[in-house]
């Protein structure tokens, strides 16, 4: 037998000591309330129905009722089975564009935060995956190594911005090449397994060499997804201040409007190039779904195999028996069933 949670063990003397408490305010009141009558069948008389007795067992069925929750919420434990648990999945990269065009509003409220939002969601939809995160821009940076902790991951999603690489432009050449190590990396600490590597960008490549570091990946048997966020309109890049409020829009150096639009046909060849697909992001649209399909599709293997020990709960039991006592107090009447001194206004004898 074990507890799962034993720290809620420790408000059960908080709770006696309120118990305590109550006990002897109300054995100091009654006492109190007594003193201020001499004559002792006044007192009878203005308390015949009150039973101090009752007040003393509903406060203990109050207390009791605590006491029981609590053991409910310290989760009793028992049976302790030892069960081999084994996970299955693939090595994932997510390459996130973070390059200033990426802050273009044709899509709500931008095209960097729906990327976050969906590469949320896609991490969700892989459970047991190794995933990993780098962002890009004129440099690309590890963010997250591969990792099966999705709530770590998820974290470094979030923080995602235009300042998390060192140089702006966008070289999807020097992120898929960082992927790339990042994924040798990781197979160095297990056993060999299905990669893959999903891009979500606006297409906007300003750098060669890209389709060169694909060839390379397909040779390796790693697949590069590609998801295009934008729309073939485009739309300004908006400039703020530090409070968030919008001062304009990003200028060339000819003083006119930077309007920037999705390169879709690039990232398609970029995928065609390394045997993955192509998607274009779309509002509600079910891109997530197509690509979480295409990596379930892959070959997975197993991840990782440990023993765990697992234990039947009990709290049930406590939470049964605080339910039947709560409502025995509440019940529960602290009144005398039958006046003993009350025979009548003409025969009490004040």
């Amino acid at each position: 037998m074990r507890w799962e949670n034993p720290q809620s063990l420790i408000w059960i003397f908080g709770a006696l000591a309120f118990y305590l408490g109550a006990l002897f305010l109300q054995n100091y009141h009654w006492k109190k309330l007594k003193s201020f009558f001499p004559v002792e069948k006044n007192f009878l008389f203005l308390t015949q129905e009150v039973s101090l007795k009752a007040r003393k067992i509903n406060s203990f069925l109050l207390f009791l009722t605590v006491v029981l929750a609590l053991l409910a919420l310290a989760r009793c434990q028992s049976g302790g089975k030892r069960e081999k648990i084994s996970t299955q999945g693939i090595e994932l990269m997510l390459v996130v564009d973070v390059s200033e065009s990426m802050m273009a509003e044709d899509v709500n409220p931008n095209r960097l935060e729906q990327v976050k939002n969906e590469m949320n969601r896609l991490t969700d939809l892989l459970p047991g995956s190794r995933i990993g995160l780098i962002a890009f821009a004129g440099s690309a940076s590890l963010l997250s190594p591969l990792t099966s902790d999705p709530v770590a991951l998820k974290m470094y999603i979030d923080s995602l911005g235009t300042t998390s690489v060192s140089s702006q432009g966008t070289n999807v050449s020097a992120a898929l090449r960082e992927a790339m190590e990042a994924l040798e990396r990781g197979s160095e600490e297990s056993q060999r397994l299905t990669q893959a590597i999903v891009v979500a960008s606006d297409g906007e490549d300003h750098e060669p060499g890209a389709f060169d570091v694909a060839k390379k990946l397909e040779e390796k048997k790693i697949k590069i997804f590609t998801l295009a966020y934008g729309t073939e309109k485009g739309a300004p890049i908006p400039e703020r201040d530090d409070s968030g409020f919008l001062r304009g829009y990003k200028k060339d150096r000819e003083g006119k409007t930077i309007l920037t639009t999705v390169k879709g046909e690039f990232l398609k060849k970029i995928s065609e190039s390394a045997g993955g697909t192509f998607y274009h992001a779309a509002f509600a649209g079910d891109h997530i779904k197509k690509i979480v399909s295409d990596l379930e599709a892959l070959q997975k293997s197993q991840i990782q195999s440990e023993m765990v020990v697992q234990f039947e709960e009990n709290y049930q039991i406590f939470l049964m028996l605080a339910i039947g006592v709560a409502l025995l107090e509440i019940f529960r009447s602290d009144r005398k069933k039958k006046s003993r001194f009350w025979k009548g206004r003409f025969e009490v004898n004040l």
